[in-house]
């Protein structure tokens, strides 16, 4: 029996995807549920699994621009999988145990050739921080450990060729290319700056970081105070937590926050459901769970559905300013930077303070510079005296952090 494997669709308004890359050979027998190919939307990459167990045979090449219900492959269901045996040796036990962790997912290719150029699956995985590999990530893997074995050169030099070379724009990054264009060309976007002393912060994770991640599993980063600081900032300010819809304005009397994660396929906004309402473990435990869906290809077009303000952080790749582009139809964007230390008064004096540079991008057409500027001043008054973001009591530390 033959069944075809046909695109599904990844949400309402997406007509075509572009075939990202196969997880399998042509003509390999392939189980029922295994993930055989992923595909790319202009919103995310989805993983396409077999239906039933048997012998595949594509009919689309990777790069390929399917429509909607198009056939991707098909299965001879009189094929049937070999029954393989258990080996007891040390070497294939380790990698088992490995490839059976339920984050971790290997395309069949990709194990083929870690197992041909005796790779461990455990270096290309810390490589990529990534629990998902393709035959791409594992040939970079392996050209990018070539070029290293030269010996004490640290860059390729240039060849001193004319080769040039095509590569097809996938879905995701044609979107969002449009988007952006049309954000500039669309939005009166104003950014306003200002500056951040995180001395009282870096105190404050010094001091409890341990008995944080203790308590609650996760590392207590600065993302969790940046999206605190928000959430107050929006309830003190709530003209900066809003939409334009036709010729009407929409307030939200919540906070769903955007925090802009780099995924292997590209940026990603996936969304905090009323972070206003979560203390800073609860943020922190949700960040961590949703940057690993991304990094792993795993993120949903639910996860990525709406948002009402957008945190997006430079400072991890070492970016000391820039005017962060709004993330539409959002209307506001908080930048992060890196933090060094700089000299800066404090009581008429001059301290040496790791600071950070902040940055509020704003759609002007209905923000003014008052909301604006008034907002970026209350999230750098939170930062710098975090027990603004909670109430009088005794110990606001540990009121603030929940321990």
């Amino acid at each position: 029996m033959i069944i075809e494997i046909k695109v599904p669709s990844p949400g309402e308004s997406i007509n075509q995807v572009q075939l990202a890359a196969w997880l399998v050979n042509d003509g390999d027998i392939v189980e029922k549920d295994a993930e055989i190919a992923e595909i790319d939307s202009d919103k995310a990459t989805l993983s396409i699994p077999a239906e039933e167990e048997g012998k595949i045979k594509f009919m689309a090449e990777e790069g390929d621009t399917l429509e909607i219900g198009a056939v991707l492959a098909s299965i001879d269901t009189s094929f049937k999988a070999e029954k393989k045996a258990e080996v007891s040796t040390d070497k294939p036990v380790e990698a088992k145990a490995v490839l059976k962790e339920p984050d971790i997912h290997i395309s069949p290719i990709a194990k083929k050739m870690l197992a041909d150029e005796k790779i461990d699956p455990k270096e290309v995985i810390e490589h990529y921080g990534s629990f998902r590999i393709s035959k791409k990530e594992v040939n970079i893997f392996i050209e990018s450990r070539e070029a290293s074995a030269g010996g004490d050169q640290m860059t390729p030099g240039w060849s001193g060729t004319r080769d040039i070379e095509k590569k097809k724009m996938s879905t995701l990054r044609i979107k969002l290319s449009e988007r952006l264009v049309s954000v500039k060309n669309e939005t009166a976007m104003l950014t306003t700056f200002n500056e951040v002393n995180m001395t009282p912060i870096m105190n404050i994770r010094k001091q409890y970081k341990e008995i944080f991640k203790e308590k609650f599993g996760v590392s207590l980063g600065f993302m969790s105070f940046f999206t605190k600081a928000v959430t107050e900032a929006l309830n003190i300010v709530p003209e900066v937590n809003v939409q334009i819809d036709g010729e009407e304005v929409v307030y939200y009397k919540y906070a769903d926050i955007g925090i802009a994660v780099s995924a292997p396929k590209g940026l990603v906004v996936p969304v905090i459901r009323n972070a206003e309402v979560l203390s800073l473990a609860e943020i922190e435990i949700k960040i961590k769970e949703l940057a690993e869906k991304a990094r792993a290809n795993r993120i949903t077009l639910d996860d990525m559905t709406g948002g009402t303000f957008t945190i997006t952080n430079g400072g991890v790749f070492g970016s000391m300013l820039s005017t962060p582009i709004l993330n539409p139809p959002q209307s506001a964007i908080l930048g992060m930077h890196n933090i060094v230390e700089r000299p800066i008064a404090v009581n008429g004096k001059v301290e040496i303070h790791p600071v950070m540079y902040v940055a509020l991008s704003y759609d002007h057409r209905i923000i003014d510079g008052r909301e604006s500027v008034g907002f970026l001043v209350k999230v750098k008054e939170m930062l710098e005296n975090p027990i603004k973001m909670m109430f009088a009591g005794d110990e606001p530390v540990k009121r603030l952090l929940n321990l």
